[in-house]
């Protein structure tokens, strides 16, 4: 049978083929249309026995813009929001389309980007919004930046995790924390130490965090740039995107000079963010992905430079 003489099957119109697999018509509408004249839940007012510290909106995904001082110094990525504020007992719920609002309305007018004064700004206004007295914004985004290689020098770029969370507190307070997840290799000092020839090494996670203080200025220092090479420049080595030959034999040789066990890995990192001016206070954790060991090795240190005396 040729084409010309294949039978084409008639299927029923859509609406008839909705109908087969469970649509019904519409039913009676008897509830009010205008927004004026619906019943509100949420803003119901009654004792509901405990204050909220955070109620809001979580996995939000929209496109932001980044600065920084490595290149590229400014990109476009993909921002993970959380929005959230407190209500008193007396309050049912708060009203969850206010948060949306509030990011498209800072999208539209281009005031979308991940500087702290632009985050502040969009987190009073948000408590404005919502009529509260504090509104907690939280975004995590990938940061891409350009690593080169310590030998040809061929750069390609690498990537971490941003984290960046901010408080509002009427009339005019805010706390900052920022931070990152960044990945490095680290050298086993033991395995140097007992091998005759060798030492395993494998990939490092280091997470770090840091409440600012109140008058941190980022026009005048990258807090991205310092966490990062924090985390990098106390690394057994760098990891890198591009690594020809030469340039391998200079990463091995100086992850194989610098060993490092978790434990010295926060603690040089800490370090630091001690000495930062800007750091109030943080914590600091690494965790390898052990290559001959099933397990992985994991320290971390919560450090506050307003109490803490270590």
């Amino acid at each position: 049978m040729n084409n010309k003489q294949k039978q084409i099957k008639r299927l029923p119109k859509k609406a008839e083929r909705h109908r087969i697999f469970g649509s019904t018509s519409p039913g009676k509408r008897t509830k009010p249309t205008v927004k004026d004249a619906m019943v509100d839940l949420q803003n119901k007012q009654d004792d509901y026995f405990f204050k909220l510290d955070q109620v809001g909106i979580s996995n939000v995904k929209h496109p932001v813009k980044i600065y920084g001082e490595k290149e590229p110094q400014l990109q476009t990525s993909i921002a993970t929001f959380g929005f959230y504020s407190s209500i008193d007992k007396g309050s049912k719920g708060t009203n969850m389309s206010r948060f949306t609002e509030q990011l498209a309305e800072a999208y539209r007018h281009d005031q979308l980007d991940l500087k702290l004064k632009t985050l502040k700004a969009f987190t009073k206004a948000l408590a404005n919004r919502l009529k509260t007295e504090d509104a907690t914004l939280e975004v995590t985004v990938p940061y891409f930046y350009q690593q080169p290689a310590p030998d040809s020098h061929l750069s390609g770029l690498n990537h971490v995790d941003l984290v960046t969370k901010v408080t509002y507190r009427a009339p005019d307070t805010y706390t900052v924390e920022v931070g990152l997840t960044a990945t490095i290799t680290t050298l086993c000092p033991c395995s140097k130490e007992i091998s005759e020839y060798s030492a395993h090494n494998q990939r490092g996670i280091v997470q770090v965090e840091v409440e600012l203080h109140s008058d941190f200025d980022e026009s005048i220092e990258d807090w991205k740039h310092f966490i990062l090479e924090a985390a990098e420049s106390n690394a057994s080595a760098r990891i890198h995107p591009i690594l020809k030959r030469p340039d391998e034999k200079v990463v091995t040789e100086h992850a194989y000079e610098n060993p490092r066990f978790v434990e010295d890995m926060v603690r040089l990192v800490s370090a630091d963010i001690y000495e930062w001016e800007a750091a109030a206070a943080f914590k600091v954790s690494c965790r390898n992905e052990e290559s001959i060991h099933l397990h992985d090795a994991f320290a971390s240190i919560t450090f506050d430079k307003r109490v803490d005396e270590r």
